[in-house]
């Protein structure tokens, strides 16, 4: 997301979009699409046998492009990586084909499909059940001449920390442990929390949770983690690959009545660019990466970025030449 990974990919309205979207135009990129050459040189337009792969503005999307460009590139694949203010503006470029591969969280994407196909209020198809999830993605994704590849373990879901002092006070490692403290806790989140159904009324609803109020200070921000760092607040609103949270002495809370919805990673291909029968090719490299990634990854490569201040390429390739990819 952005610097220090603190930035909310963006937290969708009620009905259809209550799933998790996190902004993703809260940094980086400008309203126009930027190229950035790949392995192979693949810098202007697209030829054939190029790819172009789509990323979003923030530090995790830009990873896993380059991630993608990676194991696309070693396939025989020229490959770009096409740089995105948000997905407002990649979703049509990839339906249209002029982007041909991005990767997606499957909850975000099926809402952000189901509040286009059928308006704002639409009846949300995303669910905690990631199977179910992708299911209803890719029914709302093949007729705009899209395919889904399968999701992996990877996830970068809402989540929620206390500091490691308040966890080890009142033995917590779960939601439903804080919900059984019967602990007071004000949570530092975005204003809207306090009507969202993961946040306020799912951790009362779902958990327990007494919550005493919203501290307004963003989600995953500096500020709150800090004000859960001093104790003014005691839960935080971030994402589960918040990659700075060590840097606050927090720690993640288990989400074990899966109260957030399945936002795991997966690709998103263009299917006539793509995904047709001379390019099986692409499905086989991108699955493969798919399964090997993990949250723990996805979060060790983030501080590498936001934290140790290296390039996004340059980590996604030690990782995959580390995993043999």
């Amino acid at each position: 997301m952005i610097p220090m990974h603190t930035s909310p990919r963006a937290l969708a309205a009620t009905g259809a979009v209550a799933a998790l979207v996190l902004a993703l135009g809260a940094c980086g990129g400008g309203d126009d699409l930027e190229d950035k050459g790949g392995k192979d040189g693949g810098g202007g337009g697209k030829g054939n046998g190029d790819l172009v792969i789509g990323s979003a503005g923030f530090t995790e999307s830009q990873i896993l492009a380059e991630l993608y460009a990676g194991v696309l590139s070693d396939a025989g694949y020229g490959t770009t990586v096409k740089k995105v203010k948000n997905r407002e503006l990649y979703a049509p470029e990839l339906e249209k084909g002029r982007i041909d591969v991005v990767p997606e969280y499957a909850a975000t994407m099926a809402e952000f499909l189901n509040a286009k196909e059928n308006g704002p209020k639409a009846k949300p198809v995303a669910s905690s059940d990631r199977d179910k999830t992708v299911a209803a993605l890719e029914k709302l994704a093949k007729p705009r001449g899209l395919t889904v590849l399968p999701a992996g373990d990877a996830v970068d879901q809402n989540a929620f920390a206390v500091s490691k002092k308040y966890a080890d006070e009142h033995k917590l490692k779960s939601l439903s442990d804080l919900g059984a403290s019967k602990e007071k806790v004000t949570v530092a989140a975005g204003d809207e929390c306090e009507t969202r159904p993961f946040c306020k009324p799912g951790l009362e609803k779902t958990y327990g949770i007494k919550v005493a109020g919203i501290d307004p200070k963003g989600v995953g921000t500096t500020q709150s983690k800090q004000a859960v760092k001093d104790g003014k607040d005691q839960l935080v609103l971030t994402t589960t690959t918040d990659a700075t949270l060590d840097q606050f002495d927090l720690v993640l809370l288990k989400d074990d009545k899966k109260l957030q919805n399945a936002d795991n990673v997966l690709p998103v291909l263009n299917t006539k660019s793509a995904a047709g029968p001379g390019n099986k090719a692409v499905a086989t490299a991108l699955n493969k990466l798919t399964s090997t990634l993990t949250t723990k990854d996805l979060t060790d490569l983030n501080r590498k970025v936001d934290r140790d201040r290296e390039k996004p390429e340059d980590v996604a390739k030690e990782y995959l030449d580390s995993k043999g990819l």
